[in-house]
Order: structure tokens, then C-alpha cells, then sequence
């Protein structure tokens, strides 16, 4: 009985060490309570509690700073054996050059605006006017999320000075700017320690004893909240938030232009030789762009081969055709034509495809247009000119016809070729509706041209035509054709 009644006093006196009211404790103190449970004994639970108070004294001192600006309180709490720390960061503010390139990684238009920028723990603001930092009713600033955001100097995205981007954990990317360097560097210093304070340290949520990460990307906190929305990885760029080194994208795109240079360089140095291909037969010599001269020397002739195939064709079963020269014939046609003929594959204009006879003589005027050279020569033009400008009608004729044999060899049997099957149209000129004057507009820029084109154009033309309206007058008289 005499145990039993100590106990009772005992458990009736007050505790030794009372603690102080809570909004008596200082406020980097810590407080730790700490229950135990005893055993039962005689059918009564005996608790027993002992407060203890970690006073200033004891607490580790920290340098003070100088500087009231800068300066950082911290609040050190501990619950359920977690500590948090709260940053509380002084606000800034300053006009500053901002220009958003890209939101939710969708390029957009570069804008520079003159902005007035306010930094807080964890979020850059940007407001178009600093009396707007009252958060008037209407009034919302473009925030930007600096928690896993990655910040650098560049010099690629503006040709302005003093640039600096800002690209969030979403895929934004905001481009900052000051003429001063001195101001560039302190918002970018400052932004970059917040940057790396918002992205390490949890936030507390409110109303829970719960701490969430600020970026569910951290280790050891993917498992903080089971219901938290976890980011897309797909949807994220590929940037390493917790590293202080710029980004290695661009070694690995020099090396893939590097190698890209030195397979271009390996295939140019050993790519065969022009002589080569053509021994093996990849590439052949065209007819169509080919010089005259060399085209008939390379096939023994004075005419060249397509000229004749060409001529007779339309000898047979063009010469009464409605508008025969003068009329366009399909182009894709044409073209397949001259593939072909550039191809140096067996050419029958007896077949079906080439049946429209416009087809034939679009792509004869089309092997004249293409030569480097026309069929008459650069140096003859003006001469000619001179020549057709003569009133006196046997001294012209005279003048023409010596002209003509001071030609090379295979432009004087062409011309004498050509000028002789129009001749023939000209006797179905009832039939194909054809003239000597519209022969000659169709015939004349296509034969001649000057060599630069120095005056004027309108002119030339004119005594194109003239000049090949006369040689086909007299064509007899010129190349002492057989009159019939």
C-alpha cells in the first residue's frame, strides 16, 4: 500500500521542465516531443512525456551578411522526422528587354518588349509596367516557372548583346536582354542561384504534413505522392536541370557535320573522271546542246543526223499540215523526243507516239534554240545586219550569198538543207496556211541571235526576220538550188 500511494503522489506532481508556449519559442528553435509507452501494471497505463527546449545558444551560429539585399531567412522546422527548409528570397525589380521564342516547345516570333522583371523564390515575372506590380484586379504578369528551368548565355538567338535564355522544364524558352553587362550578369547570377535553389529543395503543402518534391524528376521522391501527375518524358527536352555544364548537344552535331564533310570528300575524290563514264557508256555525248561542229565531226557528217531524220518526216506527211512550224506541239512529247535522241537509241518517227507532226517540228526548232552557237554565227550577225540593210536588190543578194560562204562547212550545207525543205512548204502555202513572213517570225530568233545582247531587243528582232524572210526568197539564187 505504502508503493502504491508513492506512485499515486508521484503521478499527481508536475513535471519538472515545462515547456514554453508555443508563441514563446524562438524562431530557429526546434521542437522534439517524444512519447513512450510503458508496460501495464496493476490494469493501469502509466504515459509519461518530456518536452525538451533546444535553446539559441545551442544552435549553430551562421555568418551574418552585410548586405540586407541579399540576405536569406531561413526557418528550420522538423515533423515526423523530416526537415524542411523555406527560402524566402527578397523581390527585384528592374526593366529589362524580354522576348519569348518558344512556348511549350512551339517556336514563335521573336518580339523584344521592354518589361519590368521581378524575381521571387521560384518564379521570374514580367510586367508592361511597373505599377502593375500592385496585382491590380485585370492585371496578370507573364510568370515564368524557374523551378527546373536551365539558364545560358547565347549569342546565336540575337544579334543583340548581352543575351541571355531562360528555358523552362516545360519547353519555353524566353530570351533576356540589358545594355548594360554589368545588369545582364547580375540578373543572370541571380536568376541561376535561384534556378538552383528551386530545383533541390522540396515545397511543403499546405494543409498536410506531406512534403512534395518541386520536380518529381528528383531522387527519392518519386514515391512522395502516389496520385501526383508525373511528367511525360516524351513531352520533355532532353536537359540535364541539375548540372551547371552547358549542354552537349552541339559536340555531337560538329561531329556529325565533320563526318558528313569527310564522306563528301572521300566520294569527290573518287568519283571517276568524265572519260571514264563515257567509256563505259553512263554518260553519253548529246545531240541536243551540242556544239555544231563538234556534233557533225563526231558523226562524219556535214548535216546533222536528227536535221535529216527531221526534214523527211516532214516532208512526207507534214508539208500540208495547218500551221506546220507555226503551231506548238506537246511539250512532254518533245521532251520524250530528246531524251531519246540525247540517248543515242534507235529514233523511228514513223511510230504512233510521233504521229503528230507538230511534235517533229517542235523539237527541230528546239535543237536550233539549244545550240551554243546559232546556226548563223556570232561574228555573222552584224555583218548580215549590215548586208539586208542594202536597197539595191543584186547587191544585197550578192552581199547575202558571200556571207554565206564564209560560213564553216556545217552550218553552210544545214542552212542550204533547211532553207530548201521550207522552200517546199511554202509551195503548199495554200494548204498549211503558211508565209514567208510568218516563216520568217518563226524562224528567226530561232537561226540567229546576237551574242550579247547589248541593244535593243525589239531592233534585232526585226532584222532577224528580214534577214531570214530574204534567204528564203532568193534561196534559190543563194544555194543555186534546181528550180522546178
Amino acid at each position: 500500500m505504502a508503493g502504491t500511494r508513492n506512485l499515486q503522489s508521484a503521478a499527481k506532481q508536475p513535471p519538472l521542465i515545462q515547456p514554453p508556449p508555443r508563441s514563446t519559442l524562438p524562431q530557429e528553435a526546434v521542437l522534439m516531443r517524444i512519447k513512450s509507452k510503458s508496460s501495464q501494471s496493476s490494469g493501469e497505463r502509466l504515459s509519461q512525456s518530456k518536452s525538451m527546449v533546444l535553446q539559441e545558444s545551442d544552435l549553430p551560429k551562421k555568418p551574418i551578411s552585410r548586405h540586407r539585399r541579399n540576405q536569406s531567412q531561413h526557418n528550420v522546422l522538423v515533423a515526423g522526422g523530416v526537415a524542411v527548409v523555406e527560402t524566402l528570397v527578397e523581390l527585384k525589380g528592374e526593366h529589362l528587354n524580354v522576348a519569348k521564342i518558344s512556348e511549350s516547345g512551339k517556336k514563335q516570333r521573336k518580339n523584344w518588349t521592354f518589361m519590368w522583371s521581378v524575381l521571387t523564390s521560384d518564379q521570374l515575372l514580367f510586367y508592361k509596367e511597373k505599377q502593375e506590380t500592385s496585382l491590380k484586379p485585370g492585371s496578370k504578369p507573364d510568370v515564368v516557372q524557374l523551378c527546373g528551368a536551365f539558364i545560358e548565355w547565347t549569342t546565336e538567338k540575337s544579334s543583340r548583346k548581352n543575351v541571355f535564355q531562360i528555358t523552362t522544364d516545360t519547353g519555353s524558352e524566353y530570351l533576356i536582354q540589358a545594355d548594360s553587362y554589368s545588369t545582364a550578369s547580375k540578373w543572370y547570377n541571380a536568376i541561376g542561384k535561384t534556378v538552383d535553389a528551386s530545383t533541390k529543395l522540396p515545397l511543403r503543402r499546405s494543409n498536410s504534413t506531406e512534403f512534395l518534391p518541386k520536380h518529381s524528376s528528383l531522387p527519392g521522391y518519386g514515391t512522395a505522392s502516389p496520385t501526383a501527375k508525373q511528367r511525360n518524358p516524351v513531352h520533355r527536352r532532353s536537359i540535364n536541370m541539375f548540372s551547371s555544364s552547358k549542354l552537349k548537344y552541339s559536340n555531337s552535331d560538329s561531329a556529325d557535320k565533320n563526318g558528313v564533310k569527310n564522306r563528301l570528300k572521300k566520294f569527290i575524290t573518287r568519283r571517276p573522271s568524265m572519260k571514264t563514264l563515257k567509256e563505259k557508256g553512263l554518260i553519253k555525248d548529246r545531240v541536243f546542246g551540242c556544239h555544231l561542229l563538234t556534233l557533225c565531226e563526231r558523226e562524219g557528217s556535214t548535216v546533222p543526223s536528227f536535221v535529216h531524220v527531221c526534214l523527211d518526216a516532214v516532208d512526207k506527211r507534214g508539208l500540208d499540215a495547218d500551221g506546220i512550224y507555226r503551231v506548238s506541239g506537246n511539250l512532254a512529247t518533245i521532251q520524250k523526243l530528246r531524251f531519246i535522241v540525247d540517248q543515242e537509241e534507235d529514233l523511228d518517227l514513223d511510230q504512233s507516239q510521233w504521229e503528230d507532226i507538230h511534235v517533229v517540228t517542235g523539237a527541230l526548232k528546239l535543237f536550233f534554240r539549244e545550240l551554243p552557237e546559232p546556226l548563223f554565227p556570232f561574228r555573222f550577225f552584224q555583218p548580215f545586219v549590215e548586208a539586208v540593210k542594202i536597197k539595191e536588190s543584186k547587191l544585197k543578194v550578192q552581199a547575202v550569198k558571200k556571207l554565206i560562204k564564209e560560213m564553216p562547212k556545217p552550218n553552210q550545207d544545214t542552212m542550204k538543207l533547211l532553207f530548201s525543205h521550207l522552200h517546199r512548204v511554202l509551195n503548199f502555202s495554200r494548204k498549211n496556211l503558211m508565209s514567208t513572213q510568218g516563216i520568217s517570225i518563226v524562224f528567226g530568233p530561232t537561226l540567229m541571235w546576237p551574242e550579247l545582247d547589248a541593244g535593243n531587243m525589239a531592233v534585232n528582232m526585226v532584222y532577224q526576220n528580214q534577214i531570214v524572210e530574204f534567204i528564203l526568197i532568193e534561196s534559190q539564187e543563194l544555194f543555186n538550188l534546181d528550180r522546178k
